[in-house]
């Protein structure tokens, strides 16, 4: 996928759902990973025409593996002329060492989320950009469905009272097919997450079951994202238009 499509299908999810103001300073959460490195690429490309002027700012949660290398990043972010912080934490030390847990993720996630959203606010970001695409919402959806026994997921913008700050998502329009081929084309330099338990949760469960779906009944991904649009949940509500 080249990169003016990544910002077509962008500069729509901002538009569609109203997530970037005049003089809105964003963070980028950078994982290291392709979701989050396109979504550099294209807020950062965006950044260039879009008639409302904003600024970016690239953070990285280290969770303390020893072996994560963001050297890439870091001479990307400075190509880009992008802010670059890295938080340095002892997250993985405390739940794979110290707690020992069996479920990590849920965890991992929440200390992750209070290191990033502290560093956002010291460098004064108002937003928070999360690269989860379509294939996120609907995995989502279902993951709710199977394990909550709800019709729920996250929503394109998201304010969060305490923290006095929002979360967009301005990838929802893209599939993680798209998303993979923009990191090959590109030569992205993705960094492989360190992770002891990547690859082995419910989302990766959830992702395969999606996965074959998909397969015996061809175009249900995107009748279950167009199926979230329509079902009124919170936040969805005020985007009427759908990518073509």
């Amino acid at each position: 996928m080249k990169l003016q499509q990544v910002l077509s299908y962008t500069r729509k999810a901002v538009e569609d759902y109203q997530m970037i103001e005049q003089g809105d300073r964003i963070a980028v959460g950078i994982s290291g990973g392709k979701d989050s490195l396109t979504l550099l690429y294209a807020l950062h490309g965006l950044r260039r025409f879009y008639p409302k002027s904003f600024e970016l700012h690239a953070v990285t949660v280290d969770l303390g593996f020893r072996n994560l290398d963001l050297s890439r990043i870091e001479e990307l972010c400075r190509e880009l002329e992008v802010e670059y912080t890295i938080v340095k934490t002892d997250i993985a030390q405390i739940i794979f060492e110290e707690r020992k847990e069996e479920n990590p993720c849920s965890l991992c996630a929440k200390m992750r989320k209070g290191a990033l959203n502290q560093a956002i606010k010291e460098n004064g970001c108002n937003k928070i950009a999360y690269a989860h695409h379509k294939d996120d919402v609907v995995e989502t959806m279902l993951m709710s469905l199977i394990y909550e026994g709800r019709f729920h997921t996250f929503s394109p913008v998201t304010y969060l009272d305490r923290m006095e700050l929002t979360v967009i998502r301005p990838l929802i329009y893209m599939k993680e097919a798209d998303v993979i081929g923009f990191v090959h084309k590109y030569d992205v330099p993705v960094v492989k997450s360190p992770c002891p338990a990547d690859g082995y949760t419910r989302r990766e469960y959830v992702k395969q079951l999606l996965r074959q779906l998909n397969q015996e009944n061809p175009g249900v991904k995107e009748r279950m994202f167009t199926a979230i649009q329509n079902g009124r949940m919170k936040g969805w509500e005020y985007g009427s238009h759908k990518p073509e």
